[in-house]
C-alpha cells in the first residue's frame, strides 16, 4: 500500500457556483487549499484533478435516476428551464450554467478518492469539494446536486466490499446517503447533528434506525441547539467509535461539515475548529482501529468561509496527510493578505480557536456514566437505545 495521501482538487471544481449572496460560496474552496499550500501540507500528498471515468457520466446512474440526470443537463445547459420538481431552480439549488459538468466532476473527484484507497494506491484521500450528502436519488436538495458519497460507497459495494462505514458530522442531517442506503445492511450511516425540529432537513431522528431489512444501519444522533465542544465530542464518542467498531467496516467513508462552528450562520451550534480538528483526528484514528486505515474524507457544509471553513479543512487534510498541523500555528502571511485583498477582511491569525490545551478539548466519556439532568446526555440515550441492541452492545456501558 502507497501511504501517501491522495487530495482530489482542481481550481476548476470553483465552478460549482450558485451565485452570488448564495451561502455556498465556492470562495471557500479556494481559499482552503491556499491556506493547505501555504502551510506546506500539499507538499506531503498526491494532488489529482477529478476527471469522468471513461469520459463519461454514466457513474452517476449508479445513484440517480435517469430522469433526474437529464433534468439536470437540461438545466445546465438553460438555466431558465429548469423543472424545480426535480429539485433544481429553486431558491436553495439555482440552475446555473455549466452545474452538470462541474457537479458530476465533484462525484467523479469522491469516485478516485474511493478507487484509489480501495486499490492500495493511497492510504487515505481527501475531497473537501465533495460531501454533497443531502442530494436525492431523483431531486436536488439543500445545496447538493449529485450525491458523491453514495456514489462512492455504491462503487465499493459494487466492487464486493461488505461493509462500508459512513460517518457525518455535518450540523444537518446526512439524509441523503441515509435514504440510499436505507434498506441496505452493507452500510452503516451514522449522523450526528442538530435536531430536525430546529434545523434542515427536519428529519433525522433516533428513532430512525434503517430500513426492514437493515434495522440499525441507520443511527442518528440528534442534539439540541446551543451543544458546545465538549458535550458534542461526548456525544460522537458515546455513539460512533462503539457502533463502528461493532459493526468492523471494511472501509470507512467520513463527511467533515464544518457548519456546526459558533459562527456559522446557518446554524446554532456553538464548537470551535479546536474540537472540529479533534473529530477529525479521531475518526482518523477510528478508521485505523477498524478498516486497517482505509479512509477516504469529504467536505460538506460551512458557510463562515474566511474564519472557519479553510482552517477546519486544511487540519482534516492534514491529518489525512499524517502532518498533523499545531492548533497554535500561526496562519501564513501571504494568505491573510490574500484574503483581505478579496474579501476585506482580516483573517484568523492561528489555526485554532484558543480554547483547546495541547491541541486537546476536553470531554469527559460516558464511562463516568449518563447525566439524566443533560438534554444532550438524552438524545445520546435515546439513539444508544434504538441502536445499540441491534449491535449487540450495553445500552449503558462501554
Amino acid at each position: 500500500m502507497d501511504d501517501t495521501a491522495l487530495v482530489i482538487w482542481d481550481p476548476a471544481l470553483v465552478g460549482y457556483d450558485f451565485g452570488e449572496g448564495h451561502p455556498m460560496n465556492p470562495l471557500r474552496l479556494a481559499l482552503t487549499a491556499k491556506l493547505a499550500e501555504g502551510l506546506g501540507v500539499l507538499e506531503h500528498v498526491r494532488i489529482e484533478a477529478p476527471s469522468l471515468p471513461d469520459g463519461s457520466d454514466a457513474f452517476l446512474e449508479t445513484v440517480h435516476s435517469r430522469e433526474y440526470l437529464d433534468a439536470v443537463r437540461a438545466a445546465s445547459q438553460n438555466p431558465a428551464s429548469a423543472d424545480q420538481n426535480f429539485g433544481i431552480g429553486t431558491e436553495d439549488d439555482p440552475a446555473f450554467a455549466g452545474m452538470h459538468d462541474v457537479s458530476a466532476l465533484i462525484a467523479a473527484g469522491t469516485l478516485q478518492a474511493v478507487q484509489a484507497v480501495h486499490s492500495g494506491e493511497a492510504r487515505h484521500a481527501v475531497n473537501f469539494t465533495g460531501g454533497l450528502h443531502h442530494a436525492m436519488p431523483d431531486k436536488a436538495s439543500g445545496f447538493c446536486i449529485y450525491n458523491d458519497a453514495a456514489v462512492g460507497i455504491q462503487w465499493l459495494l459494487d466492487q464486493g466490499v461488505e461493509r462500508v462505514a459512513y460517518v457525518d458530522i455535518d450540523v444537518h442531517h446526512g439524509d441523503g446517503v441515509e435514504k440510499v442506503f436505507w434498506n441496505d445492511p452493507r452500510v452503516l450511516t451514522i449522523s450526528i447533528h442538530e435536531s430536525g425540529t430546529v434545523l434542515f432537513p427536519g428529519t433525522g431522528f433516533a428513532r430512525d434506525i434503517g430500513g426492514p431489512d437493515a434495522e440499525g444501519s441507520a443511527v442518528n444522533i440528534s442534539l439540541p441547539p446551543g451543544t458546545g465542544d465538549s458535550d458534542w465530542l461526548r456525544a460522537l464518542h458515546a455513539v460512533v467509535h462503539p457502533v463502528v467498531t461493532a459493526f468492523k467496516p471494511q472501509f470507512m467513508v467520513t463527511q467533515h461539515g464544518c457548519d456546526s462552528h459558533y459562527s456559522d450562520p446557518l446554524a446554532h451550534m456553538v464548537l470551535t475548529v479546536d474540537a472540529q480538528k479533534m473529530a477529525h483526528r479521531s475518526l482518523h484514528e477510528l478508521a485505523h482501529d477498524v478498516c486497517d486505515g482505509r479512509w477516504v474524507a469529504l467536505g460538506g457544509g460551512g458557510y463562515e468561509l474566511v474564519d472557519v471553513v479553510p482552517r477546519s479543512w486544511t487540519h482534516l487534510t492534514a491529518i489525512a496527510a499524517d502532518r498533523p498541523i499545531s492548533l497554535e500555528t500561526e496562519t501564513p502571511d501571504e494568505w491573510r493578505a490574500h484574503v483581505e485583498e478579496i474579501t476585506g477582511r482580516t483573517a484568523p491569525s492561528r489555526m485554532g480557536d484558543g480554547v483547546a490545551e495541547k491541541d486537546d478539548v476536553w470531554f469527559q466519556s460516558w464511562a463516568s456514566g449518563m447525566h439524566p439532568e443533560s438534554t444532550v446526555d438524552q438524545a445520546v440515550m435515546a439513539t444508544r437505545e434504538a441502536v445499540f441492541p441491534l449491535h449487540g452492545l450495553d445500552v449503558w456501558f462501554d
